[in-house]
This record gives C-alpha cells, structure tokens and sequence, in this order.
C-alpha cells in the first residue's frame, strides 16, 4: 500500500492534442505530403560503365566538393541504372573492436567466420530478455518478445527482427506466430498455393519476398507487379502503390475462391508492408551481427562494453545505461584516469590475466537444446574476461573528444606526466577542459583528489607558459567529495556513474516509503498495484501502439517498461515528457516471463522527499523517439 504521505502528483489543464486550434490542424495537414527540401541519400549510389556525367544530368550539392545525380532514385530506376543503398552498421564497427580487445588481452582470436556456431547458452540469454546492448534486439518491444518467441536456433533470431517490424505488426502477424511458434495454436494456410510461400513461418507473412511471392501465387500479379510491391514497401507513397493493383489483387484471389474476410486479410497483410518490413535476406544478415553481440556479451562483457563506448553514438541505450548493465553482470568499470586511460575504452588487468570460465564455449558446434525458464542464470561461469575491467576512455569527458584524448595519450607515451600543468602544456589543454578532467576523477593518478585538481586546474593553463615559469600553488586543505557528490560530478563530467547509481543511495529510504525497486516485482503476482520509483531512459510512441506511450524506467536492480494509456498519458502529461526521476504507481502485467508495469499515476519523485530529491537533481537525459 501507498504511504500516507505520498504526494499527488499536479493535474495538467494544459499542453493536450485537445488544445490545438482545428484550423492549425488542418492546415498542418496540408503540409504532409508536401516536399520540404532536395535531399541527399546519405548512401545511395549508382554505377555507370562510363562517366556518371554522360549518362545522367549532375549537379552541384550544398556540401563542399559533393555533386548530386539530378534524377530521384525511382527516375534512376526507370533508367535502368544500377544503384546501391550502403548502410553502415555501428555494430560492426563495435564487433571489430572486442575481437581487438580479446585478442590483445586474452589472446583469443575470432572473426564472423570462426565464432562458435549455436551455442546453447547465448540463446539462454536472450530468452531471458537479458539484451541491452545486443544488436537489434535490445530495444523495448524486443525485449518483450524474446521471452515468448524463445529463439533457439540461427533462424529463429532472423525471424525475431523481422517480427518487430511495422509491416508484420500493422499486418496482425505478430501473436499468430507466436502462439504457433510456441505450439498454443496449429499451423494453417488459407489456401494451399500459399504453403510452399508460408511454410518456413509457419503460415505467417513476415518478409517482403513472402508477400511478392503471395502476390503472384493467389493474386495473379506478374514479376513486375511483384517488384511494384517490392518497391512500394516502406516508400513515401507505399499505400498508393499498392493500391493501384488492388483489383487485380482480388480478382486473381476470387479466381481461387478467396472472397470475403479472407480475401481482405491477405490485402491487409500485403498492405501493411507499406509501412516497412525487412527483406529475409536482410534479416539472415541482421541475425548473425545479434548472435556475435550475444556471444561476446555473455563470454567477454568487459570486452563487450568497450566496444560499444568506442562506437558511441548507436543502438538503443545511453553509455550511462550500458555501463549500469555491464555493473549488473559483474563487471567492474574505472573512471578515466589520464595516467591510465586509452583515447578510447579499454580493458585494464585487475586480476588473472588468463580466460576464466567454462572451455567448453570454444568448441566449434553445439546440438540445439531446450529453454529451462525454471534454471539458475549460468551467466557468470562463461565469462572468459573475469580478470579484467573496463576503463573509461579519456574522450567521454565533456569537452575532450576523441582528437585531444589522442593527444593526451600521446604525450604521456613520451613520457608520464608530473603535474597538471605538466599535463596542460604538452597535451595543450584549456582551463575548462582541464576542470572538467578534474570533475571526472581522472587526476587521481596524479595523486589529486577532484577538488585539489579542480583547485589546480585554474593555475595550469598552457598557454604561452615557458617550461618551469607556472607559479606552484599547493591546494589548501580541502574536504574530498561525498558519494552522492561525486555520483553528481561523474554524471556531470561523463554522463556514466561507474561505481553507484543514483537511487542506490536511497534505496533504504525508497524501502520506507513503500516503494520497490525494479526486479523486486519478479515476486509480485499479476494484477496487484504497487509503486516504483525510477529514472527514465525512454519515452516511446509507436505509430502502430493506438496511442498508448511506454516508458523504459532504471534503477540500480534493471529496466521496467511502463505502459502509459492515452488517458493516462494525457492527464500527468508535462510530469511524463519532463521529469527524469519519477514514481509510477501501476498493475503488475506479466506474459510468458516478460513484466510490465501498466501505470495509471505518475508522480515527480522529486516531491517524494528531499533527500531523494537532492540526490536525483542533475543531468538524466533520455532518449526519446516514435
């Protein structure tokens, strides 16, 4: 039950949809088809067998030495000139960089190619939603769906990207899989010409080569009315695309005797891919960048993260949320140091230098197994990087960036700094960069604690200072900084508090008021109401939710998604979208091992305490899309 004391939480009566004039609305309206500017495809090319100048016009582009085809791709296509979409992957870049740190550190050498192939444990992972940082299957509804679809085998994680997807979503693709992959319901065709095309998904449409090849098995659409659809999928004008071949659709189903509710089910299906679905092709690619990520995430976390702070900014999560993750799986992380730090994130030894864990991780192929949700977690005897930490990078402090972080270490590889102003004149830094090194604790090397750096930084300034010529300025006595002081100068400095989290200091007081923390509601049962208290990471939309908004909420135990109906949403609107730190009052909601947290009040959790309040004050940003 709530504490008696608990505040309630202010009432908006402004800042709803409900206030927008209907004429603004409906001149805005206007406004969405119309074009707003000639852009550049950030990757689009096309290849000529001669100079691009003599096939197509060219262009000058607003940036410096670019030039830009006149044409827009679909003129490009009609052309028949060959063009190529390049996308680059962040993940990729991240992958590089743990196979780099495993086989400087551990002398363990793995490429896409050698990793070991299917291992039961990586999939044990990632049935237990335990996926922050993994490619493509970290985000929110992912992590939902992991513990229902319960992947087991390579194809299963290719089947798990292209389910979360607007397409299969908007299409009503998403539960019928489920409920058939999991054996709940039997698998059906609507007419046996579809079974060669949807018998791998088990009669589900979740690829675009599916819904081609379903328009040409039951619709009799040619190869080119296919590409139409191809082409049509995730475009601007999709729906218009497809619709333009909506009778001939239908008559080449009638001619099989699909009419009715079923006819209509399968042009939604087909519509629906007008909002985006992958290619399969695609989703085999994705999948082996989720399988690698999974596996250095449960063999080598340190390894994992550091890769993933070297390769900021991608994915879902904040460095602050990783790092929070990472702490929550054993590993321990060091502030910047600029006696020890790399540019960049690194592993340091701070203990056997050896691979620990199970050997057995190394064999090449394994049999598929069952999920055993009822198991202990295994996760901390296949760690192979048990004897080492990760160390921050000297380029997460504000202000430093990767190019000054690179001098910093250059110089000290020369050799090891003496001061700071040692420090400032051979690496050049300002005063404010040299403070902000202060706040972040990344002195302590130089046998300064962060108010005598601070106190120092101000008589330290490189510039125009001859070798010898700084006055010295010993610090005076100064008290060191509280935790929850330094909590605020790490967030401050780096963004990433790497020995506490902020409700970690109070956490007892939280405990009095009533008020759980995140994984303490695997012990409540459905249906109860209770109270949590969290920072949020992220607000979300989805255009295909019905207005429902879900935020993800963290403290120092995990991540909760909270569901926020319309009307719930509408009323504590302003406390939702502002306040970083906030108390949800909810119904507990579990489905096959995922929780979330249906709130109907949230509550500044600011106005809980003064204590909490103090502590939580500062900088949280979250990350917030559709």
């Amino acid at each position: 039950t709530p504490p008696e004391h608990e505040p309630t939480p202010p009432e908006p009566v402004e800042g709803s949809d409900d206030d927008i004039p209907h004429q603004v609305r409906a001149l805005a309206q206007q406004f969405l088809t119309a074009p707003r500017h000639l852009g550049i495809h950030s990757g689009g090319m096309i290849l000529t067998e001669r100079p691009i100048g003599e096939v197509v016009p060219i262009e000058r582009a607003r940036m410096a030495d670019r030039t830009v085809v006149q044409w827009d791709k679909d003129g490009c296509a009609y052309m028949g000139l060959v063009k190529f979409d390049l996308l680059g992957l962040g993940m990729l870049g991240a992958i590089n960089h743990m196979m780099e740190l495993v086989a400087e550190h551990l002398d363990e050498h793995w490429t896409l190619q050698t990793l070991p192939q299917e291992e039961p444990a990586v999939y044990d992972m990632l049935c237990r939603a335990d996926s922050i940082g993994v490619f493509q299957v970290e985000s929110r509804a992912q992590i939902g769906t992991l513990p229902r679809l319960r992947p087991r085998k390579f194809y299963d994680l290719a089947i798990e990207i292209a389910l979360i997807r607007p397409g299969p979503i908007q299409g009503g693709a998403v539960h019928p899989y489920i409920r058939r992959a999991t054996g709940k319901d039997p698998v059906t065709y609507v007419h046996p010409d579809l079974e060669p095309v949807l018998e791998r998904t088990l009669g589900v449409p979740l690829f675009q080569e599916q819904l081609m090849q379903m328009a040409i098995a039951v619709g009799d659409c040619s190869a080119d009315d296919a590409d139409l659809l191809r082409r049509a999928m995730g475009s601007k004008r999709g729906i218009e695309r497809i619709e333009s071949i909506r009778d001939q659709l239908f008559t080449g189903m009638a001619s099989r005797g699909l009419v009715g509710e079923v006819a209509e089910q399968i042009y939604t299906q087909i519509l629906s891919f007008a909002s985006f679905g992958f290619a399969e092709s695609h989703s085999l690619s994705f999948a082996l960048l989720v399988y690698v990520s999974s596996w250095f995430k449960l063999h080598h976390p340190a390894a994992f993260l550091a890769g993933l702070l070297r390769s900021q900014p991608m994915g879902f999560y904040s460095p602050q949320s990783l790092v929070a993750d990472a702490r929550r799986h054993g590993v321990q992380v060091l502030r910047p140091d600029i006696m020890s730090s790399g540019a960049q994130a690194g592993l340091e030894c701070v203990g056997d230098p050896t691979p620990s864990g199970l050997d057995r991780c190394l064999q090449r192929e394994w049999e598929p197994t069952p999920y055993d949700p009822d198991a202990p977690d295994p996760t901390p005897i296949h760690r192979r990087d048990a004897g080492f930490a990760c160390r921050l990078g000297l380029d997460e402090v504000r202000g430093i960036g990767l190019a000054v972080a690179e001098r910093i270490v250059a110089a000290r590889q020369e050799r090891p700094f003496t001061d700071l102003t040692d420090l400032s004149r051979r690496a050049g830094l300002t005063t404010t960069q040299l403070e902000a090194l202060a706040t972040a604790g990344a002195c302590d090397g130089l046998g300064l604690d962060r108010r005598q750096a601070l106190w120092q930084a101000g008589f330290s300034e490189s510039e125009d200072q001859l070798l010898g010529s700084a006055a010295a300025s010993p610090p005076p006595m100064l008290p060191g900084m509280g935790v929850v002081e330094t909590t605020h100068a790490d967030l401050w400095a780096t963004g990433i508090t790497t020995e506490l989290h902020p409700l970690e200091h109070v956490r007892d007081l939280l405990q009095a008021y009533g008020i759980r923390a995140v994984t303490g509601l695997s012990e409540v049962e459905t249906g109860r109401r209770v109270h949590v208290a969290g920072l949020v990471t992220h607000r979300q939309r989805p255009g295909t939710a019905a207005g429902v908004t879900f935020l993800s909420l963290e403290d120092e135990t995990g991540m909760l998604n909270v569901v926020c109906s319309a009307g719930v949403w509408r009323k504590h609107r302003r406390v939702a979208r502002n306040v970083s730190g906030l108390l949800v009052r909810g119904i507990v909601e579990r489905q096959d091992g995922a929780t979330n947290l249906v709130a109907d009040r949230l509550t500044p959790l600011s106005e809980v305490d003064p204590q909490i309040a103090e502590v939580i004050r500062g900088r949280h940003p979250s990350r917030d899309f559709q």
